[in-house]
């Protein structure tokens, strides 16, 4: 039978923690959103993200404007000493001036780890902004989510050395959006994962270098169907963003972990049946990491205040 993991339990303890860090510290960091379209799954992420700052004692405002205005909103919150970390609800205008749009944010107050820097050293698995080794790089919120459900859920080893936890696993992530689905694929690859990463351009490989290559992962394009990487894959995460797609349960492997961390339902609900492991969303844990990087930059800036 399978057993359901609800993205609650998975986040319960680190609300815990959050809330425990919050309460020694005296802290409540402000974190400001900002929302230029009228997607109601970013609207719900608002919402969620509002809710759980409230619950974990953290302060939150969401700050709606045109999609004209948003550079000029975002640079402002930049330069202003009482916010501490700024997000950003995609998408807003789409493709490429919605990448310009996350290199807007400053470096420091990034809680969703989407400018250059983070996405740079996240791609060539550099783990910390400073030699020291004091200062981690931040994580997009939803990927981080996800690698935080396969740790619960025990697909990362954790026998093995860091960096080497998903090795022997094969996953298939059937989105490949620069928000989520290929850094996720690059995360698990890192990790020591096969990833085939798949969108509607295509299928490309996502695997552990080799030799003086080992410690950043490779990409390359495969002649792999869907259906034949679905068969052979441990583990199946999804987010297309349409209620029309799902996944064909007949071609997911026996036993497989399936998770969902599109707004709709990618799988059908008889892939339940071929599931030992199924996860719906992970939308509570992904507050809960976009709480855990609002914390950590917040810290960061209190070190940098006192060099």
């Amino acid at each position: 039978m399978v057993k359901v993991i609800t993205a609650a339990a998975v986040a319960a303890p680190f609300v815990a923690e959050l809330k425990d860090q919050i309460a020694t510290k005296s802290v409540r960091p402000l974190l400001v959103g900002f929302l230029a379209n009228d997607d109601p799954a970013a609207k719900k992420y608002a919402e969620w993200t509002a809710k759980t700052c409230e619950e974990t004692g953290l302060r939150f405002e969401l700050r709606e404007c045109s999609r004209a205005a948003l550079e000029d909103k975002v640079i402002d919150a930049n330069e202003d000493p009482n916010v501490h970390g700024i997000m950003v609800y995609y998408p807003v205008f789409g493709g490429t001036q919605d990448q310009y749009l996350q290199n807007t944010v400053s470096v420091k107050k990034d809680v969703e780890g989407l400018c250059y820097t983070y996405r740079y050293n996240m791609y060539h698995n550099i783990r910390y902004l400073d030699k020291e080794e004091k200062k981690k790089c931040i994580i997009p919120c939803t990927p981080l989510a996800v690698v935080k459900i396969l740790e619960y859920i025990g697909v990362y080893n954790s026998i093995l050395p860091s960096g080497d936890r998903l090795h022997g696993r094969i996953i298939t992530v059937v989105n490949r959006s620069e928000v989520v689905g290929r850094p996720l694929a690059a995360l698990l690859a890192n990790d020591g994962a096969k990833v085939y990463s798949t969108d509607e351009n295509g299928i490309m490989e996502f695997h552990r270098g080799e030799g003086l290559k080992k410690e950043k992962h490779e990409v390359v394009e495969v002649n792999v169907s869907l259906e034949e990487a679905l068969k052979i894959s441990d583990v199946v995460i999804t987010g297309v963003p349409s209620p029309n797609y799902k996944i064909n349960t007949a071609h997911l492997k026996d036993g497989v972990i399936a998770i969902n961390f599109s707004t709709f339902k990618n799988f059908a609900d008889d892939a339940r049946e071929r599931a030992s492991i199924f996860v719906p969303s992970v939308g509570k844990v992904t507050v809960a990491m976009l709480e855990r990087n609002l914390l950590r930059l917040h810290e960061y800036l209190e070190m940098d205040q006192e060099l």
